[in-house]
């Protein structure tokens, strides 16, 4: 898609027969804005333009504008995905939906609702792996599987085989090898995505949670060990689950596409 297009722009190209009927109105859906008041504006071209719907950030949000949001999302595009949502946003967010003729599915490992009004997540092929070193990183985990299940891949898990217990990962890693990318969540000293990326042939994204404490604690020693991992790793910001599960999802898809196409 032409980036920074206006909508007569994009008809123009059409009538000149320069872009197809399609081209034309996906690029056209590419720009979709709906406001919400007159509190927030949110984007249904995202997926469209990048490959990934928006998923709304509820942490810090009023209660009801993070309903409001999250409903109309629902209704227009036909699901949303609302993440960090606390007790009193779910309650709020459940009984909007309600109301709405919504379902509002709550998944509290993750700290994540869904939003539907009936659409189904078309599968893409795509297989993710997501594996923690504790059980404390499953809540980070759990943020990244749903996001990679609502862009349409299929999650393996493998939870609390860190480098501790090294003895835990070889049996666990058995399963998981027919996936296109590892995400690996570990707090402390965050060891475990570099002896996954030295095991494994696919791609694997780090996340440092932040568990532990003392010196460089909540997650800042596990964050600079990633980075000065001398095997080859992707890594994300403390705890952003969301960020990992979006960008191994996309590698996912697109490595199920690539396999897709061969002959």
């Amino acid at each position: 898609m032409q980036p920074n297009q206006s909508v007569q722009e994009i008809l123009s190209r059409y009538k000149k027969g320069d872009i197809s009927l399609e081209e034309a109105s996906r690029e056209i859906e590419g720009h979709r804005l709906e406001h919400v008041g007159d509190f927030a504006c949110i984007d249904l071209g995202r997926e469209v333009r990048c490959g990934m719907p928006e998923v709304v950030l509820a942490e810090g949000k009023d209660p009801s504008h993070i309903s409001e949001i999250a409903v109309r999302h629902a209704e227009v595009s036909g699901r949303c995905v609302i993440t960090r949502v606390s007790p009193e946003q779910v309650a709020c967010i459940q009984s909007l939906a309600k109301s709405r003729n919504l379902t509002a599915e709550y998944r509290e490992n993750g700290r994540v609702m869904v939003l539907s009004n009936g659409v189904p997540v078309r599968s893409t092929g795509g297989i993710v792996a997501i594996m923690t070193a504790g059980t404390s990183d499953i809540r980070v985990a759990e943020e990244a599987k749903i996001i990679a299940e609502e862009m349409g891949c299929k999650v393996h898990t493998a939870y609390d085989v860190g480098a501790a217990g090294i003895h835990r990962l070889f049996p666990a890693l058995k399963p998981l090898m027919d996936a296109h990318v590892f995400i690996v969540c570990a707090g402390r000293e965050g060891t475990l995505p570099s002896i996954v990326a030295g095991l494994v042939d696919k791609p694997v994204i780090g996340v440092p949670v932040s568990v532990g404490y003392g010196y460089m604690g909540k997650g800042r020693a596990a964050l600079a060990s990633m980075l000065q991992s001398c095997s080859v790793i992707s890594v994300v910001n403390i705890d952003a689950g969301f960020t990992a599960g979006a960008f191994a999802a996309r590698i996912a898809n697109m490595g199920a596409g690539a396999q897709g196409e061969q002959p």
